[in-house]
């Protein structure tokens, strides 16, 4: 026997179209939105992975997305039960036009209703509508008079409408449950950005997005013991409808990167629009895990299977009535096998994902060899498995108890490589593969095409600008610093005689040794010749490469660092001079220690006698070991340990080796591309190189590549008659067209005040992205050493002393594995800790990290 109750309630209530009567109601309070703010990316997008919750997708609007919604929660709810626990089925619609005339969230609750007093089977379910938030307009047209907001003419309301129904038959005691919830409403039925506008209810993204992991963080509570949940969210209009701020849904709900299913179009012309709107999702790294098409009679499937290489399973669904007073019971009838079909393909694709990301760690430990990475330090439960990326932010599988996903800053942005938020992310995306569809692959040497010569006049009139004329591509930092030297060195040769006993070969001959001159604390990466440039570190001992020599003359530079609000300048002990003058030894701002007056300091005198009297060890040509290269990274060292060194000394060390022409290389792969603040470092230093090194930001991080910037004299000497006299280096994917056109894509955004916020126009500068009162802070505190604040990046050294300092300690451990409880992935350098992000991050989420910096220091100390 069939039992059945229904009821909502709501004040001065109009009758809307479902047939249910009286509940709960609840007062119409205002919730404050407003879009004169640009739109911040959502950071925090925790969310549960204990059940399978999927995107419904359509490619175009009015296709039947909330058909495919009830078919599953019908094919979910009204089955028979497998097991003895009851299903829960979830429904979202996040934004909703139309309403309340059109509500696809009352679709499913009155529909399923509907099919569930039809249903001949043992059933008891409860079944309920909300629809949390509208706009002004919507309201009244629900409230059928304004009675309740007229004082406002503007923002989103808490509506907070709600109306229930419950099926009991033949006194089944396992009850099943639906859930629709409307996130947000308006009246209007337009696209939703349009809606919004003319409603005056814009609803930031973060807000949707807040509102949306909410909603599927309630069903944490839901104990697997208790029932078996099923989620699906659908979306409004097509793949690449805009929300109610304007932006793409697709780009909308991408830092959840749910799993989707895309409602195809059975229709003329449909396989075109199916393709172009699967594409566009697949382009923003979702998971498609099935098609679904209404039957037009076109079998528009065939085509579909075939381009989609029958990896994606398309599913089709008898055609709908069109007889508007049909209640399409015998349509869902009809559609039981193919909504089977689809529940049983998203269950199963749940269930692999969830088994993959639980086995990733183990293999993870079992399979690499990771660099830099001590294993035995590394348990599996310290494996971060990574399920996606958005912009500065990973996704972050976590699997101990309740399996979730949720959001860490990437704080190392990398390995210093991340640059792009989540808009120039999707552009890069677009970039390479329209770029790997043109071009593939083609080598290089001797042909030119547009991304490797865009690429490369965009260098020369970037970080080129007013020296460089020639660009040499290469694959990594690594190699750039390997041809770099060769160049140096031929440049040293030519300028001082050596080459007049090979002029028409490449013999082999050790009677001249060229070093380089380079700076303690260095490094250049981790290719035998860049190791030979870099003074005896971590990096370059025995147990890492015996064949270490150490080619050069290595210089212990002076160091500037902020400590208890102040920064000091610390000089080396050989360069301290008895009669010297203590003025000038600190700063009370960071800028004043770039300031180019201080080129006329005692320190100036002091720097040029210390960088002489070193030179004098290789005291003339006559001699047979020459210094053939000045090398440095300009402004701070990376890998050393985050050092910034003082620029005046550096103008200096460049000066002194002007003057006994040797070539001046400027490691800027990790400096470079606005990293410090400036789109070259050599801008900060206030100084040029003849010879550069650029990689890591030039591509935005997303694909290697690497470019080696000369000067015509450096160019100039490898001309010859002879093939032997040329640069003989070269990778087979040297200027790859892929690598290139992200490059040229990621430079032009990174300097283009229109795209990048950051950049104070006309001043070729980034803002101030770190709280100076916060970075002060940090400075003062009792278990900190140093710290650095510059452009991008973020360091401080804690106070340690013996095994605890230095490349190998592990002092600073606990103290990030809090920083990533509080969803800031980073890694350290020692008991060196830094926090990097990207040109184009607020200074808003930079000023969070430093408060949940700040805050694990009073805990760690």
């Amino acid at each position: 026997m069939l039992h059945s109750t229904s009821s909502v309630s709501l004040p001065h209530q109009k009758p809307c179209s479902s047939s249910a009567t009286a509940v709960a109601a609840t007062a119409l309070s205002f919730a404050s939105t407003s879009n004169s703010s640009p739109q911040l990316p959502h950071s925090h997008c925790t969310f549960p992975l204990s059940f399978p919750t999927y995107m419904i997708w359509g490619s175009n609007t009015s296709l039947g997305k909330t058909l495919i919604s009830t078919g599953l929660s019908s094919s979910f709810l009204l089955s028979p039960l497998t097991t003895k626990k009851p299903h829960k089925f979830v429904y979202l619609k996040p934004i909703q036009t139309g309403f309340p005339s059109d509500s696809d969230s009352h679709f499913v609750f009155s529909k399923l209703s509907s099919l569930a007093s039809h249903r001949s089977s043992p059933l008891s379910l409860f079944a309920s509508n909300s629809v949390l938030n509208s706009s002004l307009s919507a309201a009244s047209s629900l409230f059928g008079d304004d009675s309740k907001t007229k004082d406002r003419n503007f923002g989103i309301y808490n509506l907070n409408f709600r109306e229930e129904n419950r099926f009991v038959k033949d006194g089944v005691n396992v009850v099943s449950e639906l859930v629709c919830e409307t996130l947000y409403a308006w009246k209007e039925a337009v696209s939703p950005h349009l809606a919004a506008e003319k409603e005056n209810g814009v609803v930031e993204d973060s807000l949707v997005l807040e509102t949306l992991e909410k909603c599927l963080r309630k069903e944490e509570d839901i104990k697997e013991a208790e029932m078996d949940v099923f989620c699906v969210v659908e979306t409004a209009g097509g793949v690449a409808s805009p929300g109610p701020s304007g932006t793409l849904q697709c780009d909308l709900y991408r830092p959840f990167r749910l799993p989707g299913v895309l409602m195809g179009d059975g229709r003329l012309g449909g396989i075109s629009g199916t393709i172009s709107a699967y594409e566009s999702l697949k382009l923003r790294g979702y998971d498609i895990v099935a098609v679904v098409l209404e039957d037009h009679g076109l079998v528009n499937e065939v085509p579909l299977l075939s381009y989609l290489r029958n990896r994606v399973p398309v599913i089709v669904l008898p055609p709908v009535p069109k007889d508007m007073s049909n209640d399409l019971v015998d349509w869902f009838g009809d559609s039981d096998e193919a909504f089977n079909s689809l529940k049983e393909i998203m269950i199963s694709a749940f269930s692999e994902r969830i088994l993959r990301l639980n086995d990733m760690a183990k293999k993870a430990g079992n399979t690499f060899w990771w660099p830099f990475t001590q294993h035995k330090l590394v348990p599996e439960e310290a494996v971060t498995v990574i399920d996606s990326r958005c912009g500065e932010n990973f996704a972050i599988y976590k699997g101990q108890d309740n399996q979730f996903i949720t959001q860490q800053f990437d704080g190392c942005a990398s390995w210093w490589t991340q640059g792009p938020d989540a808009t120039l992310q999707i552009e890069l995306a677009r970039e390479m593969g329209y770029t790997a569809a043109r071009y593939g692959h083609v080598m290089f040497p001797e042909n030119v095409y547009e991304p490797a010569l865009e690429c490369a006049e965009l260098l020369l009139e970037g970080v080129g600008k007013g020296w460089a004329s020639r660009t040499y591509y290469s694959d990594n930092g690594s190699t750039a610093i390997e041809i770099a030297l060769k160049m140096a060195f031929r440049k040293f040769s030519f300028d001082n005689g050596l080459l007049s006993d090979f002029p028409n070969n490449n013999r082999t001959d050790k009677s001249v040794q060229l070093k380089v001159l380079a700076l303690k604390g260095s490094y250049h990466g981790d290719t035998l010749g860049a190791m030979e440039a870099q003074a005896p570190s971590s990096y370059t001992g025995f147990l890492q490469q015996p064949w270490y020599t150490g080619r050069g003359l290595f210089l212990d530079p002076p160091t500037v660092s902020l400590s208890n609000n102040k920064w000091n300048l610390s000089l080396p002990e050989g360069m301290h001079c008895k009669n010297m003058i203590k003025k000038g030894m600190s700063f009370s701002t960071r800028d004043k220690i770039f300031d180019k007056s201080r080129d006329k300091s005692d320190l100036t005198g002091v720097y040029s006698s210390y960088i002489s009297q070193k030179l004098l060890q290789y005291p003339g040509l006559k001699e047979s070991i020459h210094v053939g290269a000045l090398i440095i990274e300009p402004v701070i060292q990376g890998a050393g340990g985050m050092l910034m060194i003082d620029p005046l000394f550096q103008r200096v060390l460049v000066s002194e080796c002007r003057s006994r022409n040797i070539p001046v290389i400027f490691d800027e792969v990790f400096t470079g591309f606005w990293r410090l603040g400036t789109e070259s470092a050599a801008e900060l230093l206030g100084c040029l190189p003849d010879i550069a090194c650029f990689a890591k930001l030039m591509t935005g991080g997303v694909i290697p590549l690497a470019a080696t910037l000369a000067t015509d004299a450096v160019f100039d000497s490898f001309l010859g008659e002879s093939k032997l006299k040329a640069l003989l280096h070269g990778h087979s994917y040297t200027a790859h067209a892929m690598g290139c056109s992200a490059a040229a894509k990621s430079i032009k955004w990174l300097k283009d005040p229109q795209t990048n916020h950051n950049i104070i126009s006309g001043q070729r500068l980034l803002r101030e992205l770190w709280n100076a009162e916060l970075v002060q802070q940090i400075s003062s505190h009792p278990s900190v050493e140093r710290v650095i604040a510059l452009g991008t990046v973020f360091a401080l050294e804690l106070k340690a002393e013996g095994h605890n300092v230095g490349y190998a300690s592990l002092y600073a451990c606990s103290l990030l594995q809090k920083l990533r409880e509080d969803g800031v992935h980073t890694r350290p350098l020692g008991n060196v800790i830094y926090l990097m992000c990207g040109p184009f991050t607020s200074p808003e989420i930079c000023t969070s990290l430093l408060i949940k910096l700040h805050k694990r220091l009073e805990e760690f100390a």
